[in-house]
């Protein structure tokens, strides 16, 4: 059985809405039909009621079940509701800025890398990283497991201003060891993919994990070079793990990456070695 799952982030409502996506992601949607739909964050622009409710609604309206985390454009932009109702938006269509979703082919955990008095740094508490541990310990080994946040863990080369999330070593290293297979995100508006042997030194026969990055579905800033607009679908079967890039190409998608990685402790199988 093959999982999929369509990973979108940065849709940035209320900043230059393009009701032409939502048909696109419909086609799409279509195409793939995905077990689930992941937000990984910044569905709003300013945090505001009216951005809220949009952004849902377009979720909500694409079919699948839906498990969305909130980024850092996702709470109150003024004082002193950014830090007295810093949730509050996000969990009333939501209910929780950490939901978990258990189904057929997954196990997806989400962790709130919002910290409201930094806007644009993000991190993960021990406490978080404690009650993300042990979901992961009682999901199936059988279940793509994955987590997602939404301040990277890996970044394009040339967005090196944005930051990755706080102790990063430290969060990925806790993640892989509790059994994260796939650990995603956004915030940076460009897509980017590594499997842990590219980056760690590790022993042969360690685990493959995947870390990846959504490019930004809105475009709250069309004219800044180097952003990219699109979205990625994950597709997982019992040996591999496949990562596509959708790049949105004025009325369509165009899928514009194919990268596969092993699952599990064995090296990627090449046809004709």
């Amino acid at each position: 059985m093959t999982t999929r799952i369509l990973h979108v982030s940065d849709l940035h409502f209320g900043a230059r809405d393009d009701p032409i996506l939502e048909r696109g992601l419909a086609a799409l949607i279509e195409e793939v039909s995905p077990e689930l739909v992941i937000a990984s964050g910044d569905l709003t622009n300013r945090g505001r009621r009216d951005e809220h409710e949009r952004a849902a609604a377009f979720l909500n309206r694409l079919g699948p079940p839906v498990l969305a985390i909130p980024g850092n454009h996702d709470i109150p932009y003024t004082f002193p509701a950014r830090f007295t109702s810093t949730w509050a938006e996000f969990e009333r269509l939501w209910q929780t800025a950490e939901p978990e979703y258990i189904g057929a082919g997954a196990h997806v955990v989400g962790l709130n890398s919002v910290r409201p008095w930094r806007h644009q740094s993000g991190g993960v508490s021990d406490a978080q990283l404690e009650r993300a541990t042990n979901k992961l310990h009682q999901a199936s080994a059988e279940k793509l497991r994955v987590v997602a946040l939404h301040h990277q863990m890996v970044g394009a080369p040339w967005r090196t201003r944005k930051k990755p999330v706080a102790r990063r070593t430290h969060v990925l290293a806790t993640l892989v060891d509790s059994g994260a297979e796939l650990i995603i995100g956004g915030h940076i508006h460009q897509a980017t993919v590594s499997e842990r042997h590219e980056f760690e030194v590790i022993t042969d026969d360690a685990r493959g994990v995947v870390v990846s990055i959504a490019p930004g579905l809105g475009q709250p800033r069309p004219k800044r070079r180097g952003e990219a607009r699109g979205c990625v679908v994950y597709r997982a079967d019992e040996r591999t793990l496949t990562v596509d890039t959708y790049i949105w190409r004025e009325d369509d998608w165009g899928l514009t990456a194919v990268r596969t990685f092993p699952r599990g402790r064995e090296p990627l199988a090449v046809d004709g070695r």
